[in-house]
């Protein structure tokens, strides 16, 4: 993978989001992946351990996130009753690492989530942190960690709008 299909295929990956186009995004995911966003400790740490400590979001393994999806369409999660609009911007990104079938890349991201139902914008940023592999000839994100810095979640936050 060169640094310009890193930077394609993250762009990818929000232009999915955006478009809540729910199928192909999970198809990007391997069936063990971690979707995680931490929270912070404190004002200069984040916590470490999804397991043990307080996350924004976390979700092991594509099952997961596909249950969210469903929750998502379902109609029934008076959260995503009226979907929001959504735009992911990414930047910088950077192929970290790189070995044979596995890459580490890291990334900035500003969301930009628009609710219809209380006309309220509210942007988020922070850093993308993917690991992907190649499995049966495709990158599939193997790990995705959001690092949000603006922790303050005035709304709703779900995985289409990180």
């Amino acid at each position: 993978m060169t640094q310009g299909d890193a930077a394609a295929y993250l762009y990818a990956e929000g232009l999915m989001l955006d478009r809540l186009d729910f199928d192909p995004w999970l198809a990007l995911y391997t069936s063990d992946c971690l979707f995680w966003m931490p929270a912070w400790r404190d004002d200069g740490t984040q916590t470490d351990d999804p397991d043990r400590e307080l996350s924004l979001i976390y979700y092991r393994g594509r099952r997961n996130l596909e249950d969210r999806v469903q929750r998502i369409r379902s109609g029934f999660s008076v959260a995503s009753a009226v979907m929001p609009r959504v735009a992911h911007m990414i930047g910088g990104v950077q192929l970290t690492e790189a070995e044979e079938g596995r890459v580490k890349l890291d990334s900035s991201f500003i969301t930009n989530v628009h609710d219809v139902r209380s006309r309220a914008t509210h942007a988020y940023f922070g850093r993308y942190e993917h690991e992907l592999v190649l499995e049966d000839g495709a990158w599939k994100i193997s790990q995705k960690i959001i690092r949000l810095m603006n922790d303050v979640v005035p709304t709703m936050l779900d995985v289409y709008g990180v």
